[in-house]
């Protein structure tokens, strides 16, 4: 499809992770955690979105698109790469998100995944949870962990996802890629699937509901080395969303199954990089010792926290450190930390310690800034009446995006 293709083309081109398309707005890009629009692109109108994706929707999405009224799939353009797609139903009608999936999968010390991360790709067993925001990398830092056992292991890994996005060809493992709704009906049954399917590691792209957490220990627990994703800010919080997804009446059960399954988890977010060169990761790891199990187990989970300040020797960070680390290395700017800070106050008190002096209030400032960053065009009407933003002219430079290949070029130190 020509007009989308270009734009798909114009996002892996600048360096966009995403593309949304709406009717009555331009094409918008993020960018580094931003979002700018495509000045140069007229206003999409439904029709025209809707032509576009009905020339890539596989035939079950549009089915699923009318009777559930959202779909989510995998496109594919030569020469530039993988996309993960999501259609959708709103007030403006019908829109749609494309996350660019890079075409060659990244090795762990390219993401500056921790040491220890190397060793948990070299478990035999267990349960491995990366848990994160939506946009955080999890899906990523996953694909670079598969890759690694891929080329250092001789096994069979499935990976069960909705769509597939990093493709793995077999190397010294036997790779199975099963997408759900196209290769499986549903993550449960490719998982009971799995177990007649001779595997060694399972990927289970996403952990949404209790049956495919279940199934997802119950597998770790028989022997095999199973990876998972959730959706939570810190490593204890995905320990906490694991059991109350059961009913309270078997939550004692499954908190002594995830203390002998569960062998890690890596929780994770993106910061702006200070130089404008893209986004870097900090990484909270938590290894579930003797004592972490323990307190699994018991159901003192507000404990595992400090389980992690105390447990460096295993290879242990909290999410504080490695974000700390970053603005003390002058990777980030101390403004962007304290957003992305859980525990505000303690990564002050770092920042302080290291001798970095920063006040939380010009925070508040940028705040504000990130969350309306590049706000759509008004409406044609609104323009008329002399409607607007009332956005500052740096703002509006900054949110425009044929402004926006100087912008990029001069902080890249291209110019």
């Amino acid at each position: 499809m020509a007009g989308l293709d270009e734009l798909l083309q114009l996002m892996a081109r600048v360096g966009a992770s995403d593309l949304h398309l709406s009717p009555g707005l331009q094409p918008l890009l993020r960018l580094h955690g931003r979002v700018v629009r495509h000045d140069k692109h007229p206003e999409l109108r439904e029709e025209q979105i809707a032509n576009w994706l009905r020339a890539i929707l596989p035939p079950r999405n549009r089915t699923e698109l009318e009777e559930k009224l959202d779909t989510d799939f995998a496109y594919e353009l030569d020469g530039v790469g993988r996309f993960r797609v999501n259609v959708f139903h709103d007030r403006l009608g019908t829109s749609a998100a494309f996350r660019l999936v890079p075409a060659r999968v990244p090795r762990c010390e390219e993401l500056g995944l921790p040491p220890v991360v190397d060793e948990l790709c070299r478990l035999s067993k267990g349960l491995v949870v990366v848990t994160g925001p939506t946009g955080a990398g999890k899906s990523t830092t996953l694909a670079a962990m598969i890759d690694r056992i891929n080329r250092t292991r001789s096994q069979h890994i499935i990976t069960i996802e909705d769509p597939i996005e990093f493709v793995h060809p077999s190397q010294g493992c036997l790779v199975h890629q099963r997408e759900v709704g196209r290769h499986a009906l549903s993550f449960r049954r490719a998982l009971r699937a799995a177990l007649r399917e001779d595997p060694d590691v399972l990927l289970v792209g996403e952990m949404r509901d209790l049956e495919t957490m279940r199934s997802a220990i119950e597998m770790a627990a028989t022997g095999h080395l199973v990876f998972g994703t959730l959706h939570t800010a810190t490593a204890a919080g995905a320990v906490d969303r694991i059991i109350d997804q059961y009913p309270p009446a078997e939550q004692a059960q499954i908190r002594t199954m995830l203390a002998d399954s569960l062998r890690a988890v890596v929780a994770q977010t993106l910061l702006r990089r200070k130089d404008g060169k893209g986004q870097v990761a900090a990484f909270e790891v938590l290894v579930v010792t003797p004592a972490v199990a323990a307190h699994v187990r018991e159901g003192k989970t507000h404990a595992i926290a400090s389980a992690i300040q105390t447990g460096t020797k295993y290879g242990m960070q909290t999410m504080g450190d490695a974000i700390a680390a970053h603005v003390v290395a002058g990777r980030v700017d101390p403004a962007e930390a304290y957003l992305k800070a859980v525990d505000k106050t303690a990564l002050l008190a770092r920042l302080h310690a290291a001798g970095i002096a920063f006040e939380p209030d010009g925070a508040e400032a940028l705040a504000h800034a990130s969350a309306t960053p590049a706000a759509p065009a008004a409406p044609a009407a609104a323009r008329r009446s002399g409607g607007g933003s009332g956005r500052s002219r740096r703002q509006a430079k900054a949110a425009r995006f044929d402004d926006f290949e100087t912008y990029r070029a001069r902080r890249l130190g291209e110019r």
